[in-house]
């Protein structure tokens, strides 16, 4: 696979640019839900773990995907903030939903996009996106019904939400009174005080020959041996937590974040100072890999890996964690 072929976790847009006329309503939906209660918006706060302030080196050396803007290595500056010890999960998703009424993106389209593997009737949904087989247009795949019309979160309350658009997270946020993380914030917090490692808790895929977190075992895409306990979502606290307490901060789902994707341009200054990404630009970033990412296609499973979606983009391996400054 090379940089420029289809992303094996990763989606187009919904229609391109024609789609992006109803991005106003999207963003104007997420910008009108209603704050929670000030006790409920202090109890959502204090779930969030404090990450101290530092330096660190962002990125890698050697990009696998250098489409992806992950190298060369830099030294980033970051400043005290709070961040969740885990993905957003179901059951905190349907109790925002249940206050405020907020419907996703995927529900207002009225289809998602669902891996074939999870479907039970993968011949029912044949349209999949350009070069993306996998990936099948489900009408009526949302949140509440991850894969599709008779599915159901029954035993999922602690699997994180997914079919989420960039939109999605932001409205949670404005009813919770947080934020998402800034990209370099989420990097620093991923390594868990670990310098130059590959993943949270060090270099080894799978240390003391145990799987470490939630991705695709097998012979993609047409067999996952679910080695790691878990074909789809896992739980939020599944696998053990880096050294700042932060679980599956790789794998499981795709994260979101704040920034706007684009090239870096040089820095300022070294090391640069709570970046918060380019300050134009459609696309936004996305960070952690997830149950799909697999080593001989998609492996953007490291704490330095990134890729790219647009805002309105939902698949059932999209979810999000909230931050805050400290």
């Amino acid at each position: 696979m090379t940089a420029d072929e289809p992303q094996a976790c990763c989606l187009p847009g919904r229609s391109g640019d024609g789609q992006r006329g109803a991005d106003a309503d999207y963003l104007a939906a997420a910008r009108a839900v209603p704050s929670v209660e000030a006790a409920t918006r202090r109890a959502l706060r204090e779930r969030l773990v404090r990450i101290p302030g530092g330096i660190f080196e962002m990125g890698t050396d050697l990009s696998t995907f250098p489409a992806d803007f992950d190298s060369p290595r830099r030294a980033v500056s970051v400043s005290p903030f709070l961040i969740a010890p885990t993905a957003v999960p179901n059951a905190e998703f349907a109790a925002f939903v249940a206050a405020t009424g907020y419907r996703t993106v995927a529900e207002r389209e009225g289809w998602s996009y669902v891996f074939y593997l999870l479907l039970a009737d993968p011949a029912r949904w044949p349209a999949s996106p350009p070069g993306l087989p996998w990936w099948r247009q489900v009408m009526g795949a949302c949140w509440a019904a991850p894969e599709g019309p008779g599915s159901t979160l029954d035993a999922r309350g602690d699997h994180p939400v997914v079919h989420m658009a960039w939109y999605d997270a932001l409205a949670y946020c404005t009813w919770a009174g947080l934020r998402l993380p800034r990209e370099a914030e989420w990097e620093y917090a991923a390594r868990g005080g670990l310098a130059k490692r590959r993943f949270p808790w060090g270099d080894e895929l799978m240390p003391d020959g145990a799987p470490a977190m939630n991705t695709f075992q097998g012979d993609f895409p047409d067999h996952d041996s679910a080695e790691d306990g878990y074909a789809g979502t896992a739980p939020v606290t599944a696998y053990r937590p880096n050294g700042y307490g932060l679980y599956n901060m790789t794998g499981n789902v795709w994260e979101w974040v704040s920034d706007r994707f684009g090239p870096r341009p040089g820095p300022a200054e070294s090391p640069e100072r709570d970046p918060e990404g380019p300050a134009t630009g459609y696309a936004r970033v996305q960070r952690g890999g997830s149950y799909l990412c697999h080593d001989s296609y998609c492996d953007r499973y490291h704490v330095h890996s990134r890729t790219q979606n647009d805002p309105d983009s939902s698949a059932g391996n999209n979810g999000f964690r909230v931050a805050a400054s400290a």
